[in-house]
């Protein structure tokens, strides 16, 4: 009984090591690669608009710099100033 207690404790650390959360770009530090991982933007058409800048899930974006509420961020060796709205709804 105590030996399948100890082996659910090491269970349950182990799987809660690999949950990963999921955090905005607004979290997100400069100058450090990231994965996007969804997009949760609040309508289609700001869906749209962060799809034809390439920002769609499994893409890499760095943000390059912060300035007050605007980003500037890298995908595909392209740059682009979003505001704070967008760079929200980037799952990384």
């Amino acid at each position: 009984m105590e030996l399948t207690m100890k082996k659910s404790k090491r269970l349950s650390k182990k799987l809660n090591s690999k949950q990963v959360k999921n955090i905005g770009l607004t979290k997100g530090s400069i100058n450090v690669p990231y994965v996007i991982q969804a997009i949760e933007a609040p309508n289609e058409a700001m869906r749209n608009f962060l799809f034809t800048l390439g920002c769609y899930e499994g893409e890499h974006v760095t943000i390059i710099s912060k300035l007050s509420l605007n980003y500037v961020i890298s995908i595909k060796d392209a740059r682009y100033s979003i505001d704070e709205d967008l760079a929200k709804a980037i799952i990384i």
